[in-house]
Parts: C-alpha cells; structure tokens; sequence
C-alpha cells in the first residue's frame, strides 16, 4: 500500500474551531481512518495509504466550509462528515447546512443534520401525512414542531396540535396529585420541552392562551374534526390499532400530520399490538402518505447515544437469530 502527503492551508481563525478542544477532532480523524495528521503554520500535513488520505483530506475540506459559513464545529458534525467520506458523499454536510427551517428563541438556525432528517423535512413539506420512525435522538419530534412553528408562521395553518398518549409506564395516573391536567402534564413534557427551546416560554404561553396551540393527551382527539391544523402525534409506537386510526380519521381539509415513534420503546402490556405497526402494514400503499425511517446514523444527541443505539440493534438482532435457531430445531 502506497503512503502518500496531502496538505491543506487552514486560516488561523479557524483552526480552533476545527481542530478541537485540545486537537480532539484532528485525533478522532487519525483514528478513525488511520492517518498521521500533522498540523503547523496554518496549514495541516496528512500523512496514510491513497484512501484513506483522500477521505481525511475531504473530511477537513467539508468542515472547513461549514465553519466559513459560521458554524460550530460539533463532535456530531465530524462524526458525520467520517460516515459519508465512507460513502464518498462528503459534499452532503455542506448541502445539509443550505436548508434552515426556522431559528429558536435563542437565534439558533434549526437545520436538518444528517440526509435521513433532510429526507424527513422534505417529505413533510411535499405530503400530508408523513411517518417518521426511528430510535431516540433522531430528532423525529424536533425537526416535526420546527416544521409546524414554521408553518404557523406562514400563516399555512392556522393552530398546531400536540399529542401522544399517556401511557402508564410503572405508576398509575389516578394516584398522582393534582387534577386531570397536572396528571397527564408529565407524559406531554417532552412536548412543551421542545416548544419552549424553539418560540419562547413567553410566546408559547400567549398563544397557548389564545387556542393556537395545544398540547392534550391522545384521548382529548376524539370526536374532533382538525382543520387548517398541523398535527404531531409523538410516541405513536404506544398506541392501540383503536386508537391510531381513531387518530387518523380526525384531519381536516388544509391540515398536515406528522406521526413519530420508536418501534422498539413500546411500553404497551406485552400481548398488546401497537397502531403503529398496523398503520405501517394497512398504509404503506395509500397516496400522500410517507414512510420515512431514520436510523442510527441519524442520531444527533451526544455520540454516545448512538453508540447505545447501535448497541441494542446488534443485540436484538442477535436475539432475533438465536430465536429463530430455536424454531427450527
């Protein structure tokens, strides 16, 4: 194997915000492709096999891009831009910072991070209804309420409606105190979390006061019709097939629907079928309904998270031969 050098002039003003805290990406890229990276007077040497260079070299072209264009350099951006110099599509991450939905109270641009998440705003924007299914830290619920502030403010719908059922994971609802809202509050928190993050509380309140939004337990649907609304159902893995298609049955003319969930989070009783795994068998062929599944690689919490994911996929993946090796026998 060939060793060759490549070497790339990086300003000054950026060199930190590339580099690391204490160079940790240049040492994260070093080994991850097995290169020797050397970085001196603004300019940095790449030292491995023709590949592998190749793919560092492009890795730091592409955050170099990203930080002229103002950004921070995150652990998850790196991680991300070594993934696709895998697929040789490195000029993604730099596509992916072009389409900002919306920016939070704090004046943070909110953009999709990973091509699984510009699939799912995309297919927000084009259909109806779209199902976004995956594991947790995908931003499945986020990059939905970014989408359906955005659209409020367009004036494209006229309330947003929030929803997930209240499933009882351990406790009971009737022994907590309080009355019905302070019950069921606890299950809506992630909810109003990420509203909070993206308008403000004050914004939220006031127009939580004035009707435009509302966040009610899946139970409070019934019986509505929902016009001119963008509707999220969040946690939609723990509902009953009843349930799900009660839900489904309640749009209006000029509303939008986003269902999310995370088909291996149940926490129905174990005989129990989800809605979720019904509606994906009953409409995967009905027009103007999307199917978007994110994946592991799509995670954008902390690293970790997605190496928890990945963890238990191998797992369960694991379970599921040993389980058939047992049929057989």
């Amino acid at each position: 194997m060939s060793v060759i050098e490549s070497i790339i002039d990086i300003p000054a003003e950026h060199e930190k915000k590339i580099y690391g805290n204490f160079d940790e990406n240049i040492k994260k890229i070093e080994r991850t492709l097995h290169v020797t990276i050397i970085s001196r007077d603004s300019q940095i040497k790449i030292i491995g096999g023709e590949v592998a260079a190749k793919r560092a070299k492009k890795v730091f072209e592409q955050l170099f891009k990203l930080s002229l264009r103002g950004n921070e350099i995150t652990e998850q951006n790196v991680d991300y831009a070594l993934s696709l110099s895998f697929e040789d599509n490195e000029q993604a991450i730099v596509e992916l910072d072009d389409d900002m939905i919306c920016r939070t109270a704090a004046g943070k641009p909110v953009k999709p991070k990973t091509l699984g998440q510009k699939h799912y705003v995309d297919e927000i924007r084009k259909k109806m209804i779209v199902f976004g299914i995956g594991p947790a830290g995908t931003g499945k619920t986020y990059l939905a309420m970014a989408m359906a502030i955005t659209a409020l403010k367009n004036d494209e719908v006229n309330r947003i409606i929030l929803t997930r059922p209240a499933i009882e994971a351990g406790e009971n609802l009737g022994f907590l105190p309080g009355d019905l809202q302070s019950k069921v509050d606890p299950y809506l928190r992630p909810l109003y979390d990420a509203l909070y993050q993206i308008m403000g509380a004050e914004s939220f309140m006031h127009n939580s006061e004035k009707g435009i939004i509302e966040v009610a337990p899946l139970a409070y649907m019934r019986g509505r019709t929902l016009d001119n609304a963008f509707i999220i159902l969040d946690e939609a893995q723990n509902t009953t097939p009843a349930q799900m298609k009660m839900f489904l049955t309640r749009i209006g003319f000029g509303s939008k629907v986003i269902v999310t969930g995370d088909l291996t989070q149940k926490d129905l009783p174990r005989d129990a079928v989800s809605g979720l795994d019904v509606a994906l068998k009953v409409l995967s062929k009905v027009e103007d309904i999307s199917f978007v599944n994110l994946t592991n690689k799509d995670v954008v919490r902390h690293p970790l998270v997605q190496k928890i994911v990945k963890a238990y996929e191998e797992y369960d993946e694991k379970m599921a031969k040993k389980k058939q090796q047992r049929e057989k026998k």
